[in-house]
Parts: C-alpha cells; sequence; structure tokens
C-alpha cells in the first residue's frame, strides 16, 4: 500500500465519481438498441447524422468510442460515420439477469475537445432453456398431511429475461398433486407442489412425477426434473429458526474459512423427529462457491473471497430439516462492507508527444480516472506537479483534459516528463501514477549568435593565395536545420575595396582564406562583414565585423636617395685638408618601404681607400673625417657605404661616395691627374685671371638667386601654409626610423624645402648640393615627393635648379 501525498490545493481537481455535465457535453445521451448473439461489424447507428456533424467531421476531429468498462466492443468508421459492433455481444455475459441491460459508451471529438454520452440496449433473444440445479427431487411429506398443503420445489434457472425467461412450471398428471407457480419478490417463479387429496402411506407410499418449466419464447424452451414423493409417518411439528431474517455484515477483505454467522432452528418433536440439520436451500451457484453451513451446528463461512465492487449484498436462503422430514425456512442477507482496496485507475485516451514551441494553450492529452470502491475510498483527486506550466482541467464527467498553461520555449526546456497523480480519499490512501513525456518541437527563433562582435584577423604581407587567415564562429540555439550556420561575406561599407579579390569564406565552418598575397605597403588593413544565416523559415542571421590587419614582412630593400645612384656621372664630395677630426663630409640619404623594425637603418663603412680616414656614423648616416688629414694622404677617396635595415633577414643596399681634398673651396674640382700636368705647363697668369673672373661672377649671380629665391619661397610658403618641413624620429640606439621621415637624428636636423635643397648656412654644403645633387633634381621630384610626403612646389624647384646651373656655369669656366 502507497502513503499518502500531501498535494497542493491550487493544483488539485476533485474529481467524484458523479460528476455535472459540462458545456462540452451532450444534454441527453443518444439511445440505440441490438439484439444479442448479432454478428461481428453489423450496423448499429449512422452517428455523424445524429451527432448533428458534417460529413468527415468525425475523422477530422480524431473521434473515438470508449466504454465505460474499457471494453471496446464498439468501433467506429470515422470516414462513413457508422457505429459497427466489435463482436458479438451476449446480453447474459455482459449483464445476467439485470433488465434492461444497456451499455454505456461516450464518443470523443478533439479540437476542439467535446463528449456525446451514448447507450446501447441489448435485447434479449431466446438462447437459453430453463435448468433445473438437479435431476431429481426428493420429497418426504407425511401421510397425514392435509389436502392444500404446499411443498416448495426447487426452482429452474433461466439465463434469459423478460418474456424469454421462466414463465410457469407443469407436472405430469397424477390424482394427488398439482404445481403452483409462485412469484418471488426478486422476480423470481418458484413452484409449490400442491395436494389435492389425503393421502394414505399403505395404499401408495411412494410417487414418481415428472416437473416441467417452460419460458416465455417462441417457440418456447423447457427443462425437466424427476420428483420423487416419499409418503412418511406423521411428524407434526416442522423446525422453525429464531430469526428471520438475519442480517450481518462481512467485510470484503475477510479471509476464506472466516465465520460469518451461525443460525439456529428449534423443533417441538421429540426423538428423531426434533433433531434438526442444516442446510442451504434452492442456493444459486454463486452462493454455493461463496459459503457452506455446517449441517449440525448451523455455521455458515466463507469459502470464497468476497468482491464489494461485484458483489454488494447476498441473500441466502437456509433450510432447517427434521428426522421426520419436515422443514423450515430461513433468509440470511449478508451485506458486503467495501474496504479501499481498489486503486483508482486512469485510462489515456488521446496523447499528444510532441508540442511547437511558442504554440498558445494546446491539448497534450484526454484521459478518464475511475476509482471501484464507494464512499470516499471512491472519491479521488487528480493533480500534477506543480513546477510544469500544464495544466489539468475537468471536462466531462470524470474525464480530464491536460493542457499547457503558457507558450513553450525549447531552448528553456526541451522535454517534460509529466507525473499524472489520482489519489482515493479513502483510509490508508491509495494512488495510481502515470508518466506523459513531451517534447517541445523547434521553431525558428532563434537568430545564430557570433561568438565576439568584432574579429581581429593578422595575416603577413607576402603571403600564398588561399591560405587560411582565421574562423569566425557562430552557434544558434534552435535545432535541426534552424540551429544549421551557414556563413556569407557581407557588401563592404567601402564600395571600392575589391572584397571579393581579397578574401572568401567557407559557408559551412566559418573560415576565412585570403585569396591573393597581399601587400603591406599598398594595403595595411581592411574590413569585412560576415553574415551568418541559418536554414529555417524565414531563416534569421546576425552579422560580425571582421578586421583583417596586413602584418609587415621586411621584403623592400633599403633605397637611397642621395647620393643618387643612377648610372650618371658620380657625385663627388669636397673636403679641404684643413678639416678637423669629425668633419662632415657628407650625409647617405635612404628611406625603406617597410615599417617598424623592418625600416630601421644602420649604415657601415664596407670599403674605403685609405681605411681609418672616414668613418659613417650607424645611426644616422653622416660620412665624417676620423682624423685630421695630412699631405700624404691620396687626393681621391672611393667609399662604399653599406645601408641595412634591421628585418629578418635584413636587406641592404650599397652607395659608392667619391671624396676630393682640396686646399679650399676656390678649387672645387681638383683636375685628375692628367689633365693638372698640362694645365701645370699653362700660362700662370692666364689661369689666375679666369680663375678671378669666375669668383666673382659666381658670387654676385649667387647672392642674387638666392635672395629672388628666399623670396619666392616664403610667399610660395605663406599661400601653402609652410614651405620647409623639419623631419623629426629619434630613434634608441644606432638605428634611424624611416618610414617617412628620412635618415636625420634629433642631433642633425636641417630645414629642408619642399625641394629637398638644404638652407644651411655653410657654403660647402649648398655648393655641393648645386653641383651634384641638381642634375638630377627633376629625375628625383616624383620619388622626393613619395617619400617625404609633400608636394614639391614649382616655382622653389625652378629657382633652385637655375641656382644649380649658375654654379654648374662657373665651375665650367674655372675648369677651361
Amino acid at each position: 500500500m502507497e502513503t499518502p501525498e500531501r498535494i497542493q490545493p491550487n493544483r488539485q481537481v476533485m474529481a467524484f465519481i458523479l460528476m455535472v455535465f459540462l458545456s462540452q457535453a451532450r444534454g441527453e445521451p443518444i439511445r440505440y438498441s441490438v439484439m444479442e448473439e448479432t454478428e461481428s461489424g453489423s450496423f448499429v447507428a449512422h452517428l455523424t447524422e445524429d451527432l448533428g456533424l458534417g460529413i468527415g467531421e468525425l475523422a477530422a476531429r480524431s473521434a473515438r468510442v470508449v466504454s465505460d468498462d474499457d471494453k471496446q466492443r464498439l468501433q467506429l468508421d470515422r470516414q462513413t460515420g457508422d457505429l459497427l459492433l466489435r463482436e458479438k455481444l451476449d446480453r447474459e455475459e455482459l449483464c445476467g439477469p439485470v433488465e434492461p441491460c444497456v451499455l454505456h459508451f461516450q464518443v470523443i471529438l478533439e479540437t476542439p475537445v467535446q463528449f456525446f454520452e451514448g447507450e446501447l440496449s441489448i435485447q434479449d433473444v431466446n438462447d437459453h432453456s430453463p435448468v433445473f440445479p438437479t435431476r431429481e427431487m426428493l420429497l418426504k411429506i407425511p401421510e397425514n398431511s392435509p389436502p392444500g398443503t404446499l411443498f416448495p420445489l426447487k426452482l429452474a434457472q433461466d439465463l434469459d429475461v423478460g418474456s424469454n425467461g421462466l414463465q410457469k412450471y407443469t407436472i405430469s398428471p397424477n390424482s394427488h398433486f398439482h404445481v403452483l407457480t409462485r412469484n418471488h419478490s426478486e422476480g423470481k417463479k418458484y413452484p409449490d407442489l400442491v395436494q389435492d387429496k389425503a393421502l394414505d402411506r399403505e395404499e401408495q407410499p411412494e410417487f414418481s412425477l415428472t416437473l416441467m418449466a417452460l419460458d416465455g419464447g417462441s417457440p418456447p424452451r423447457s427443462g425437466t426434473t424427476a420428483v420423487r414423493i416419499l409418503i412418511m409417518d406423521v411428524n407434526d411439528n416442522a423446525p422453525e429458526f429464531v430469526h428471520s431474517p438475519y442480517e450481518v455484515q462481512v467485510l470484503e477483505n475477510s479471509p476464506i474459512d472466516s465465520p460469518v454467522l451461525s443460525v439456529s432452528a428449534r423443533d417441538a418433536d421429540a426423538g428423531n423427529f426434533g433433531s434438526v440439520s442444516y442446510g442451504l436451500f434452492q442456493a444459486s451457484d454463486e452462493i454455493k462457491q461463496t459459503f457452506s453451513i455446517n449441517e449440525v451446528t448451523g455455521e455458515i463461512r466463507l469459502t470464497k473471497k468476497l468482491d464489494f465492487e461485484q458483489i454488494k449484498s447476498y441473500h441466502v436462503e437456509i433450510e432447517a430439516v427434521d428426522g421426520g422430514g419436515l422443514s423450515g425456512k430461513g433468509t440470511v442477507v449478508i451485506y458486503v462492507v467495501d474496504m479501499n482496496d481498489n486503486a483508482p485507475e486512469l485510462t489515456i485516451s488521446s496523447v499528444t508527444s510532441s508540442i511547437p514551441e511558442n504554440a498558445p494553450e494546446t491539448v497534450v492529452s484526454v484521459f478518464r480516472i475511475r476509482d471501484r470502491d464507494s464512499g470516499d475510498n471512491g472519491k479521488m483527486i487528480c493533480s500534477i506537479p506543480e513546477n510544469l506550466p500544464f495544466l489539468l482541467k475537468p471536462t466531462f464527467k470524470n474525464f480530464y483534459t491536460l493542457v499547457t498553461e503558457s507558450p513553450l520555449d525549447r531552448e528553456s526546456q526541451a522535454e517534460y516528463n509529466i507525473t499524472i497523480t489520482v489519489s482515493d480519499l479513502g483510509t490508508p490512501r491509495l494512488k495510481t501514477q502515470h508518466n506523459i513525456t513531451v517534447t517541445v518541437s523547434d521553431v525558428n527563433d532563434n537568430a545564430p549568435a557570433f561568438s565576439q562582435t568584432t574579429y581581429t584577423l593578422r595575416v603577413r604581407e607576402n603571403n600564398s593565395p588561399a591560405l587560411h587567415i582565421g574562423t569566425v564562429s557562430a552557434t544558434d540555439r534552435d535545432a535541426g536545420a534552424n540551429a544549421q550556420v551557414t556563413y556569407s561575406l557581407l557588401p563592404p561599407r567601402d564600395p571600392h575595396l575589391p572584397l571579393a579579390s581579397l578574401v572568401s569564406i567557407n559557408a559551412d565552418n566559418g573560415q576565412l582564406f585570403a585569396l591573393r598575397s597581399l601587400d603591406y605597403e599598398a594595403l595595411q588593413a581592411f574590413e569585412v562583414r560576415v553574415g551568418a544565416a541559418d536554414r529555417g523559415s524565414p531563416a534569421l542571421s546576425s552579422q560580425a565585423l571582421v578586421r583583417v590587419l596586413v602584418l609587415d614582412d621586411n621584403d623592400n630593400a633599403p633605397f637611397v636617395l642621395y647620393p643618387l645612384q643612377n648610372g650618371s656621372a658620380p657625385c663627388t664630395e669636397l673636403v679641404p685638408r684643413a678639416a678637423e677630426a669629425g668633419y662632415l663630409v657628407t650625409k647617405v640619404v635612404a628611406v625603406d618601404g617597410d615599417s617598424g623594425q623592418n625600416a630601421w637603418l644602420s649604415f657601415q663603412l664596407l670599403k674605403a681607400t685609405e681605411p681609418g680616414l672616414f668613418g659613417v656614423w650607424a645611426h644616422n648616416g653622416e660620412v665624417r673625417t676620423a682624423r685630421l688629414l695630412s699631405e700624404r694622404d691620396a687626393v681621391r677617396h672611393r667609399l662604399l657605404v653599406l645601408v641595412k635595415d634591421n628585418g629578418e633577414p635584413p636587406l641592404s643596399a650599397s652607395v659608392t661616395l667619391h671624396v676630393l681634398l682640396v686646399d679650399g673651396f676656390s678649387q672645387p674640382y681638383l683636375p685628375l691627374p692628367d689633365v693638372a700636368a698640362a694645365e701645370a705647363r699653362a700660362d700662370p697668369l692666364t689661369v689666375y685671371l679666369v680663375i678671378a673672373l669666375a669668383s666673382v661672377s659666381s658670387l654676385f649671380l649667387c647672392s642674387a638667386l638666392a635672395f629672388v629665391a628666399v623670396r619666392l619661397c616664403r610667399r610660395s610658403g605663406a599661400a601653402s601654409g609652410g614651405g620647409c618641413a623639419v623631419p623629426e624620429g629619434h630613434f634608441p640606439g644606432h638605428l634611424v626610423d624611416v618610414s617617412g621621415a628620412g635618415t636625420l637624428s634629433q642631433s642633425y636636423q636641417y630645414d629642408v624645402c619642399l625641394t629637398g635643397v638644404p638652407r644651411t648656412g655653410d657654403p660647402w654644403v649648398a655648393q655641393r648640393f648645386g653641383a651634384c645633387l641638381w642634375p638630377r633634381a627633376q629625375s628625383w621630384r616624383p620619388g622626393i615627393e613619395s617619400h617625404i610626403g609633400l608636394p614639391v612646389h614649382g616655382a622653389c624647384f625652378s629657382l633652385c635648379l637655375c641656382l644649380r646651373l649658375s654654379l654648374s656655369l662657373s665651375v665650367t669656366i674655372i675648369n677651361k
């Protein structure tokens, strides 16, 4: 036995065996009739018309027929609407002696739920004959029995009812007896043998008669038994029971062979005629199987288990017979007391195992509850756990509907295990539980969600095509096709970005690939919008931003701006012999197209005509004298300077410098040895005159041009927001970042005009730029503009070019 469970009132539903009809049910039951023993599959009724439904509505609303005894004796053809017999019906098996015999059933419709009550009356046919309990009856009648005395005989049993049941008794013709058919209060017919005239044992001690029982069928059926009558000596007192009727209550769970009660009868006669024996009189098979009586003591005991739900009371006829053959009759009424020995029953009529999420109130199951006990033992409470989004609704009689309380969310919970508990109110309480598993089917209500709103991917330039550069990932909380994510590239915000030629994405796993080799110098970074869409209907999508950073690779060697190595006449640097140690000879200017440490440049002197005379500062490319010059030093020197970046592996470029040692800047160019020898043989006076004339003309022309150039440069600078730029950038150690500022260190900053011409006060610097830089200025102009990032003003460029031409003309005159 199960222990009682506490159930909260707000979730309990009291179910009684007799429930009020609800609005879903038909007011009056529909009634039909059928003869018993009708063959299986026979037509009973056309439900579609009787229920007032449309054609095909029974099939559309999943109609079904349910009987009260849980045995499906009827079947419904949903297509035609015909109610048919599922099996041959036996009225005697279904109802026994009860008349009328009615089979109750319900017609259940869904969507919406609707109930119809029905009754099928089973009409009896005459298929049973009357049967006597024994083949022979023995009667002992005293010879002094007066005429008119009645002698009860054993009745016959006919399983049919009504007019087909037992109607009368007849006995074979004789001169002393006839049969009287007597109606009992329970509707049974008993035969009584009536004595017509006095008996004389000495004349006829025994009679053998035939008793016949006839029913009212057409044609009538009959049953017979032999009646043997023995004429006895006189015994004038019959036994009499002390109480009649006897009434007793017996618990239905009483064990077999337990005593019920003891009966007692008295006989006023003495001797053998006063001794009494007890027995059951005209007992049915059910009573004979259930009870026994002690012939001597009259104690009645159980011989079979009682069941209140089947038989609630027994009327037992008992008989007391004395030694002379006289008998007395009595009645024992035994009431079976109900015990709570039947747990509630739960029968599922329909169940829906899968419910789409976000659906409104949905019917999950329709079921019926029943308890075969009575009183409080048969009263029931139906409930489900409180923490579930479901409700129990009583619908019709003892039918309930399990519905959803609110829309379900599969992502919160995909499956529910619902335990329906039915408990009675008996002592102790009995309960029945039934589990229903409901799965929540998915609806596409969740868009894919990226793991990040913004992804940053890094790829090194000069990559191989089809290189996997990274992966984006999005998940969808839905299931099945609604959770299958497809990735795609969305149109870029910048219409000029050739996205189709830069990257591609794997639609299945979100892997991004670079379609071609990237160049950091052309494209440092770009942004891609990636979309993720599921395969639901309609499809939902989301997007994320992918920022691709191109990492610089050391793929650009240093480029030397000065001195330019373009295959023309080499530029010669002039150094006065009076220069002290550390004298600035020239400056190697170089840039690197890379960035970061790949653009940090260092300078190194590889070769020199005279090692130890010149040195190159590693961090800024300045070439300086390493010691004092002497007369023994050669006039012409060739220096090979290596410019190397800090990449891995490092790239480098070399530049060749030509240095001439002179006594002063009045001799800007030192003639080659063979030319010097020829000039030594020339007239010294002519040489002096030419030099003096050239010097005066050059100084005058330089002064005039410089004045005009300065004026124009200031005007153009004021108009353009500044004509000169001061390179910036101080790098630690010996490396100099030239990613846009050249190779000048913090210690040596020059005011550089937009044309790149120094404006220092050192006349030697101006002379060397005029003599060497400007013959190639026009070819350098695009490169200078690209590296310094500023446009070169045309007027300033032209004036500087004129200055260089004037200096070149003076030098030519001096050489000649």
